[in-house]
């Protein structure tokens, strides 16, 4: 179960590698406009923004790459559930305030995870 569990969490993170890349690289270019549906000029007054979100989801993909390779299973359990929380929290707001497909892209996956960390901890 432990070996499942860190398997969704390194899909959390790796999709969190992801946006980082999206927004801190690509936001301008023709795959950022693409996959957030903007035109190059929305895109290039955001871009700052859309950078330093990206940073963010690193930060966030970051915690959990830790938790999986703490070496204390007690620390690595705790920076699974704090980081994969604030990863359903973060889904949870762009659901509500840009798309709601962003409840099934962050969130979802997160609280999948979150599920399989808490059946491997018992």
């Amino acid at each position: 179960m432990t070996l499942i569990s860190n398997i969704l969490v390194g899909v959390v993170a790796a999709l969190h590698a992801y946006f980082l890349v999206l927004e801190m690289f690509f936001w301008t270019q023709p795959l950022g406009l693409r996959v957030f549906n903007m035109t190059l000029q929305k895109a290039q007054d955001s871009a700052v923004l859309a950078a330093n979100q990206g940073l963010y989801n690193g930060f966030l993909a970051a915690g959990l790459l830790y938790g999986i390779f703490a070496a204390n299973a007690a620390v690595g359990f705790q920076f699974k559930v704090f980081f994969l929380l604030c990863v359903i929290v973060a889904g949870l707001y762009g659901g509500y305030s840009v798309s709601p497909r962003i409840i099934y892209i962050q969130a979802v996956p997160a609280v999948i995870a979150l599920i399989f960390v808490w059946m491997a901890h018992r």
